[in-house]
């Protein structure tokens, strides 16, 4: 269960421990956010596993589901804030005891995960972390990892996503990233002609496929990334 699920913050780079987990406890009146609440989206992929997704659903300040994933949010014991799609992909009977949380959004020009994303925008929230996005159909999951420099670029919101095995995050232009000796990198870059590489095993540049930039290696306590548009860095929870 849920609740038994704990986990070493120390194993967790620095900005993940500051800006990956949302405060516990809820501080909300209605749907007014209050200061530097985070928002987390559980999205219908498979159900997380590792200690630290669940660790992110166990006490978020806000938790909105996409449709097809109220039925396993519920049956983990998490209790929804807000139900967001298209309603396609939720039982009847939760659509009716759930009603009012449950906001329909039938337009069909953004998936599930974009829906759930301006509705929390749409209610203040800037720090936005996605469980559950990956698995499953396999164009799900690529395309819910492209979403993020969307998030990023033209929502100006800042993104995370946590899987069993790591985190994708987007950035722009020059960032540096908390790390650890030997954590495994892999950066896809989406509009750089030019990256640069420091504290990483192997020099990075403008990979031009998407292959290019995987399989790299931290080797130290943090690295960055000098570059002149968007790319998105996954990173390992654990050492190879």
């Amino acid at each position: 269960m849920l609740i038994n699920n704990e986990i070493n913050k120390d194993q967790l780079p620095n900005d993940m421990k500051q800006t990956s987990f949302p405060p516990f406890g809820r501080v909300r009146v209605g749907f007014k956010v209050v200061s530097n609440m985070h928002s987390t989206i559980l999205a219908g992929g498979d159900f997380p596993t590792h200690s630290i997704p669940l660790e992110a659903l166990r006490n978020p300040d806000f938790l909105c589901c996409c449709d097809g994933a109220a039925q396993s949010a519920i049956a983990n014991g998490l209790h929804p804030d807000a139900i967001i799609g298209d309603g396609d992909s939720l039982l009847p009977e939760l659509k009716e005891k759930y009603k009012d949380i449950f906001h329909q959004v039938s337009e069909q020009e953004d998936n599930d995960l974009t829906k759930a994303t301006r509705f929390c925008i749409s209610h203040g929230f800037t720090d936005i972390t996605y469980i559950a996005a990956t698995g499953k159909r396999e164009d799900h999951t690529l395309g819910n990892i492209f979403l993020l420099p969307r998030y990023l670029c033209d929502f100006g919101i800042r993104p995370l996503m946590l899987t069993d095995y790591g985190s994708f995050r987007p950035a722009s232009g020059t960032h540096t990233f908390s790390s650890f000796p030997r954590q495994q990198v892999s950066i896809f870059n989406i509009s750089c002609s030019e990256i640069r590489s420091e504290g990483l095993r192997w020099d990075s540049y403008s990979y031009s496929q998407l292959w290019q930039g995987t399989l790299n290696e931290a080797t130290g306590n943090e690295f960055t990334l000098h570059a002149d548009g968007t790319y998105i860095v996954f990173q390992t929870y654990e050492a190879k």
